[in-house]
């Protein structure tokens, strides 16, 4: 190409419509991410205590239940920290990918979980663990949609396309269940 020849400008149509795939696809994922972690939370309170805590007064039975529901809240920083090193490393969409699959395998094994009755002490515990896998995923997979959306955007539309991941934590807040 000669340097007379100006350069061929990029089909906006097809830069557009790219941008609001990644934009509608940041907003699925995260609203399917926050849906699973705020499911809990009605189980939590309705469920959990009866069938994690039942030898417990009701009462410390679903402050035992809501504690479980803290251990997903204190892994998100974790979460974000560990996926976020690794998405420098390996790259955002394989680990954005991981995560969404991490938050569906612990959601489905804490959904198949025996409960007390069962297996004993060992419910409650292996709970918490999959509500801290839980907490791993969200803050891996929310960072990595905010940045995978934000960093494909133009410059000059960033913000109004980085506002479609954060969405996703409203329409699964506000969704019927």
């Amino acid at each position: 190409m000669s340097e007379l020849q100006p350069k061929a400008q990029p089909d906006q149509f097809h830069l557009k419509t790219s941008m609001r795939k990644v934009a509608l696809t940041a907003l699925a994922g995260t609203s399917i991410e926050w849906y699973d972690f705020f499911l809990y939370a009605t189980a939590a309170a309705l469920v959990f205590p009866s069938a994690f805590f039942p030898d417990s007064d009701p009462t410390i039975g679903l402050v035992l239940s809501f504690g479980t529901f803290a251990f997903g809240f204190i892994a998100r920083p974790l979460g974000g920290i560990v996926f976020g090193h690794f998405g420098d490393r390996v790259g955002r969409k394989k680990t954005l990918i991981i995560a969404l699959w991490m938050m569906g395998i612990s959601s489905t094994l804490i959904g198949l979980l025996p409960t007390y009755a069962v297996i004993g002490v060992a419910a409650p515990i292996i709970l918490c663990v999959l509500r801290f896998a839980q907490g791993l995923a969200i803050g891996g997979q929310w960072g990595g949609a905010m940045l995978l959306v934000t960093e494909s955007a133009p410059a000059d539309k960033r913000g109004y396309y980085g506002a479609y991941a954060q969405a996703g934590h409203r329409l699964a807040l506000y969704s019927p269940i």
